[in-house]
């Protein structure tokens, strides 16, 4: 008598219960409307964008708050289906002036950071760069020196240990873009500190690497048939 041959069942997981994929999306429409927010409303707040987000759609903000890297994904998904070339070209106006500032303070070691550098500014940005001096005085000197104006202003940011430390910035205004400089001490060029999206360290673009991520974006652009502004 033949052995009967044991069949093996594929094992296969099972959806999500109903509620939780109900939750998922809500989670998904909330992101996309911060999203919304970020790129057309000037709002560069990622807490007070879901805030927003939330109220308008009508939900629980305790249950459907999305994390700031759901709305960063959002964020980019948003741009490459409404940007257009209008959003390339802004971005890159922004990092051609990002370049100006940085030989304009390369003596302290200017660092791109922000959105500018991950390419999700909008005509709203500031360009972010984090500039490295024994005081913020050493700054406001070329400022001085060359009539130029500039205000100063403070911020909060997450530190190295975790918590929370003002750090000053100034603030000025070149060729039609509001630039912020972050000033740290010196020894914190070694380190950045956490970034406000994920936590991780804040990524950080010297003037040649911003100098060839624009050469490399051009160059993408020109593939595309698509002509850049000329520096």
């Amino acid at each position: 008598m033949s052995r009967s041959k044991k069949t093996r069942t594929k094992y296969t997981e099972r959806p999500a219960p109903r509620h939780i994929r109900r939750l998922q999306q809500t989670r998904l429409e909330v992101a996309a409307e911060a999203a919304r927010i970020i790129a057309t409303e000037g709002q560069h707040n990622y807490h007070a964008a879901k805030k927003k987000a939330v109220e308008r759609i009508g939900v629980s903000e305790r249950l459907a708050l999305p994390s700031n890297i759901e709305v960063k994904d959002a964020l980019k998904r948003y741009q490459l289906l409404y940007g257009g070339t209008a959003h390339t070209d802004n971005l890159e106006q922004l990092r051609l002036t990002a370049i100006a500032a940085m030989k304009l303070f390369e003596k302290f070691n200017p660092r791109l950071v922000g959105t500018v550098l991950d390419g999700t500014a909008n005509e709203h940005s500031r360009i972010s760069l984090h500039v490295f001096a024994d005081s913020p005085e050493d700054i406001v000197l070329y400022f001085l020196e060359n009539g130029a104006p500039f205000s100063q202003e403070q911020h909060q940011i997450r530190w190295f240990d975790g918590k929370h430390r003002t750090v000053p910035l100034i603030v000025f205004d070149l060729e039609s873009s509001t630039i912020e400089l972050t000033v740290f001490e010196p020894v914190h060029l070694r380190q950045a500190p956490p970034s406000p999206i994920n936590g991780k360290p804040q990524r950080r673009a010297t003037l040649a690497e911003v100098e060839f991520l624009l050469t490399e974006s051009r160059a993408v652009a020109t593939a595309a048939g698509h002509s850049s502004p000329t520096a």
